[in-house]
């Protein structure tokens, strides 16, 4: 399944209206580390999806989004609960190490 694309005219209406959390990745093209994630991010997707929602926000297109939620380093998940981001994790990590974080918060 694929990962759905996050802009500034739609986050606010998606985030707010999310019946489950959202898994937020902040990211770039020319951005190895995410380009190393977003598979990763891709398989969660599937695996968790009764848990989460999970899409992706690129932050050259969305620059005031990055700076919205002070997205200083790519890649960045921003885990959203409510609408409001209740976790964070910066840089590329392994899928099982991701996935049992967000199990934590979940």
């Amino acid at each position: 399944m694929a990962v759905n694309e996050l802009t500034a005219a739609n986050f606010d209406s998606v985030i707010s209206g999310a019946a489950k959390p959202v898994l937020v990745d902040f990211w770039a093209s020319w951005c190895g580390p995410c380009r190393l994630l977003s598979p990763i991010v891709e398989e969660l997707s599937d695996e968790m999806a009764s848990q989460m929602d999970v899409y992706k926000c690129n932050v050259e297109d969305n620059q005031d989004l990055a700076v919205r939620f002070q997205v200083m380093s790519i890649p960045t998940l921003i885990l959203f609960k409510g609408g409001k981001p209740v976790h964070t994790m910066i840089g590329a990590v392994p899928k099982a190490k991701l996935a049992q974080e967000l199990r934590s918060v979940l």
